[in-house]
């Protein structure tokens, strides 16, 4: 009989549950239900009434195109106002020189580099970053590559991107441009927008001002999302306020360009200071230029000429071609005096002294050589007359 109480009291619990469920009703509903009026569904505001966005990251609620381009815009808008922030990676002497002016333009810099710059970052106003994770997390609206042409690949490999925005900016400063242009095209994700620049400029030509001096820099991809646009306007405008003359070409352009802007002039200039040359009481002008040319192109590292030779496809044909001038030159000298020796030899000429052998050389019969030192013609011919 205990039994049977027992079971029944169960059957009689689990019965009501059901009922219970079923008539149950909200306060507001039998509110609704006691004036005659309709319960409309239930809509959760509670994040509309705080102001706020409850959404997570990995949310996906459909939302209009043109309200999403407006708040990016809006948002984009808001930064420029205050400034970009900006990572410069690679916080060697060039990343220093840039950072000063970033800085008092109003920028925000977050620095990275092998080497410890925190004393160096902090005196300029910059926040330095040891751990490239730090920095990432920071979620910067720019990354300046501000490395060597050598050490670019590494340096980019070794950066998180996984934990920057999806639509960070990436930008390089490097001599060369298709290498740089192939390799974020490479390694970066499709998201992320890339800027391709060149200041043709460092800290000795510009330790005065960057105005003048062509900035090269070339769209390479950018988001059709006007706040994309707006964000690397922005990052431009950084180099056309200081009066860089803004100069837009492709990558290839830039290098046909850059082997003889560039390589050719570093190369002729360590090619000269091979010669040890030294100051003389009697420079010339051309001379001193020969003399400042070895001093600017030597103050930077080897490591940057030889990026410029193994990272350019135009350098090694430029190279044979300066081999070549070289050669022909030394030819027209040699084949002018080998014609002097001829004459001497096979003509029965009297032998000619080193000022009048130079002269035959250079195509100069040696009679017509000025006499008493007298180079103006015109006096010659009054005497005559």
């Amino acid at each position: 009989m205990a039994m049977s109480c027992s079971s029944s009291s169960v059957r009689l619990r689990l019965n009501l549950a059901p009922s219970r469920r079923r008539t149950a009703a909200p306060a507001n509903l039998q509110v609704l239900r006691c004036v005659g009026m309709a319960a409309s569904p239930l809509r959760l505001c509670a994040t509309r009434a705080t102001g706020g966005d409850a959404r997570q990251p990995f949310d996906h609620v459909p939302r209009g195109v043109e309200e999403i381009g407006e708040m990016e815009e809006e948002e984009e808008g808001r930064r420029r106002r205050r400034g970009l922030k900006i990572a410069v990676v690679g916080f060697g002497n060039y990343g220093q020189f840039l950072t000063r002016t970033l800085v008092r333009q109003g920028h925000t810099v977050l620095a990275h580099s092998r080497s410890d710059y925190s004393a160096v970052a902090a005196e300029l106003g910059a926040t330095f970053f040891t751990d490239p994770h730090d920095l990432c997390e920071c979620h910067p609206d720019v990354v300046l590559l501000v490395t060597s042409i050598l050490s670019a690949e590494a340096v980019l490999r070794s950066l998180p991107v996984h934990r920057l925005r999806r639509d960070t900016l990436f930008a390089d400063v490097l001599s060369v441009k298709e290498f740089p242009r192939n390799l974020l095209l490479g390694t970066l994700p499709e998201e992320f927008d890339i800027i391709c620049t060149h200041p043709m400029f460092g800290p000795e030509s510009a330790r005065d001002g960057w105005g003048g001096f062509p900035f090269v820099f070339d769209k390479v991809r950018v988001g059709d999302c006007p706040a994309r646009h707006t964000r690397a306007e922005a990052f431009l405008d950084i180099f056309a306020r200081e009066g860089c003359r803004m100069v837009e070409m492709s990558c290839a352009e830039h290098d046909a360009h850059a082997a003889e802007t560039q390589f050719l002039t570093h190369t002729v200039g360590r090619t000269l200071a091979m010669l040890e040359l030294q100051p003389t009481p009697i420079n010339t002008m051309g001379y001193e230029t020969l003399l400042r040319l070895v001093d600017n192109t030597c103050s930077d590292s080897f490591d940057l000429y030889n990026g410029l030779f193994m990272y350019n496809n135009n350098s090694t044909e430029l190279l044979n071609r300066l081999e070549w001038a070289m050669d022909s030159v030394k030819k027209r000298l040699f084949d002018g005096l080998h014609d002097v020796l001829r004459r001497q030899l096979f003509e029965g000429s009297p032998p000619l002294d080193s000022v009048s052998a130079a002269a035959a050389a250079a195509g100069s019969p040696p009679d017509d050589a000025p006499i008493d030192g007298d180079l103006d013609s015109d006096n010659d011919e009054e005497e005559l007359e």
